[in-house]
């Protein structure tokens, strides 16, 4: 029992060890933007969850706390909005960490990757929500019509999160950069010790 105790703290310590309070208030500040955006009023799918994931993926060195964004975002946000059916909103959930993982595969590449991995995000989100739709919610016909009407009928979703997705990855990524630029010269900066972190 004893080695267990030690075992489950000594976990705890690496997970907490694992990102710093720079990165824990960077993640807090886009879990912060993700609810505001989702609770006042916006276009539909014209939020900065799927790109604030990317982001989180791409900037933060804790793999942990940069899925975390997405989850927490829409964890704290459904609570106010409500919830719908589980097995949607589970897919909803898994395709907004998705960017996430993009974000840490892309973050060893360079920025001209930022605009695939946006549209990719939109896309796989539109495909795989929009599916979990047409599987569970009985809206629509189990059958092969039913499947394109549903993907019809969710186009104008798509062209609000492409349109979403694009805009809030280049304020977010744009943001970063030339904070990083200006700021990361200055020694002590919460940038600069994110930056060096990572290295």
């Amino acid at each position: 029992m004893m080695t267990l105790v030690a075992r489950i703290r000594s976990s705890l310590y690496a997970a907490r060890m694992e990102f710093s309070r720079a990165e824990l208030a960077l993640a807090m500040g886009l879990v912060a933007l993700d609810v505001v955006a989702r609770l006042t009023p916006h276009a539909p799918n014209f939020t900065p969850v799927a790109a604030s994931a990317l982001f989180a993926g791409a900037v933060l060195r804790s793999r942990t706390l940069a899925l975390a964004v997405p989850f927490a975002a829409m964890v704290i946000s459904d609570i106010a909005l409500g919830w719908h059916d589980w097995r949607v909103m589970g897919v909803v959930y898994a395709s907004l960490a998705l960017p996430a993982l993009l974000g840490m595969w892309g973050r060893a590449r360079a920025a001209i990757v930022l605009v695939p991995l946006a549209l990719s995000s939109s896309l796989l989100f539109f495909a795989t929500t929009n599916f979990a739709v047409w599987a569970f919610s009985g809206i629509y016909a189990h059958d092969l019509h039913g499947l394109m009407h549903c993907y019809i009928a969710a186009l104008p979703f798509l062209h609000n999160a492409l349109l979403g997705d694009m805009f809030w990855t280049t304020l977010l990524f744009g943001a970063w950069w030339g904070a990083r630029s200006l700021l990361a010269p200055a020694a002590g900066g919460m940038l600069s010790s994110i930056r060096h972190a990572r290295a």
